[in-house]
């Protein structure tokens, strides 16, 4: 029998030896910093994440998480857990649903490496996209949650809550394009033609329909914390990624459950599935229901949004796998071959060519 993704991810484990945090150093650093903050210490790491390593800190009257960049040679720009304080700092501020920040330590003497601390939000994470165990109302309910947050984010005015230099507002896809055939480059561990050609394909066909919101970069189904047991989201997490940019990346990254309706248990997805019965809405429902939110009367370039958004999951993965080969991986579950890669260019051709590749 399997062992599931909400198992294999779900709560803590104890810290491996690699990723140990100086405890010593770390404690007065905290007392200094964050309110009728108290120790000891009992330190835990989350299994879920493969990116920043992040950590359980549990005292005797409250639990913190902390986030912190890893170590070894990193990509340029990657693990910017200073900028994920930024951006959770300026939206907890305006009542969006993230963490309450606490402290950005940029010294890197005091642990060894750029970390934040914030509040640790009680709650559920959900890992299967299917939701087992729920009834067909509360999977509705979730899903919901989801894409009613997004909208939620996208209606945020930017430059009010002070993020107006948070990135480059236009030009989104150009850009992203750009950053992540250059990561996929210095990340590649097997040739795989078909995301070059992507790369290329997907630089000179990007639709002219600059829109300009804060993007999340990484929203998904597990980087959000549910209510403990209410269908809905009490935290978003993992701002690694956030930015000035097109809504429609965050949206379209949403739809990937639908879009990898082939890959089987390789990756979480709704392939096979029942989805009115189980009340999981099918992709065009999802898709017709950010539209009445976000007052759309469509999604246009739909198949080229679609290429992109499951490319550059491709990269994600390769610089996962190059992490591994390295030793730096986060998370021991972490992908280690290349096929998953081919198989998501693969996949993502497919739809460039509804797009018009050829």
């Amino acid at each position: 029998m399997s062992t599931s993704r909400q198992d294999i991810f779900s709560g803590t484990k104890e810290v491996e030896s690699h990723l140990q945090i100086d405890l010593v150093r770390l404690e007065p650093y905290l007392q200094k910093h964050i309110p009728d903050y108290a120790g000891p210490i009992t330190l835990k790491r989350f299994k879920g994440g493969q990116s920043n390593p992040t950590y359980q800190l549990v005292t005797p009257n409250r639990s913190y998480v902390l986030r912190r960049k890893p170590s070894g040679t990193l990509l340029p720009s990657a693990h910017a857990v200073d900028r994920e304080y930024r951006v959770i700092s300026a939206l907890h501020g305006v009542g969006f649903p993230v963490p309450r920040p606490f402290v950005l330590c940029e010294d890197t003497s005091v642990i060894g490496a750029m970390f934040y601390v914030m509040e640790m939000v009680e709650g559920r994470v959900q890992w299967e996209m299917t939701l087992p165990g729920m009834s067909p109302a509360e999977r509705a309910g979730i899903y919901d949650s989801m894409i009613s947050t997004l909208a939620h984010l996208q209606r945020i005015d930017y430059k009010a809550v002070g993020l107006g230099d948070f990135g480059k507002p236009t030009d989104y896809f150009a850009r992203q394009i750009s950053r992540w055939g250059k990561t996929y480059g210095v990340s590649e561990t097997t040739p795989i033609p078909t995301m070059h050609r992507l790369s290329a394909w997907l630089a000179v066909n990007v639709p002219d329909n600059d829109e300009t919101t804060l993007v999340h970069g990484d929203y998904r189904m597990d980087n959000v914390i549910f209510h403990p047991t209410e269908p809905r989201i009490v935290a978003v997490l993992d701002w690694e990624l956030s930015t000035l940019g097109h809504p429609l990346g965050d949206f379209t990254y949403q739809l990937l459950p639908w879009l990898l309706k082939t890959m089987g248990d390789k990756v979480s997805n709704l392939g096979g599935l029942d989805l009115p019965v189980l009340g999981i809405p099918t992709m065009e429902q999802y898709i017709a229901r950010y539209c009445a939110l976000t007052a759309r009367a469509e999604i246009p370039h739909l198949e080229f949004y679609s290429a992109y958004t499951v490319w550059r999951l491709a990269c994600i993965y390769q610089g996962i796998i190059k992490r591994v080969e390295e030793g730096t991986a986060a998370s021991a579950d972490a992908p280690k071959s290349a096929d998953l890669v081919s198989e998501l260019a693969a996949i993502a051709w497919t739809y460039a060519v509804k797009a018009g590749a050829h």
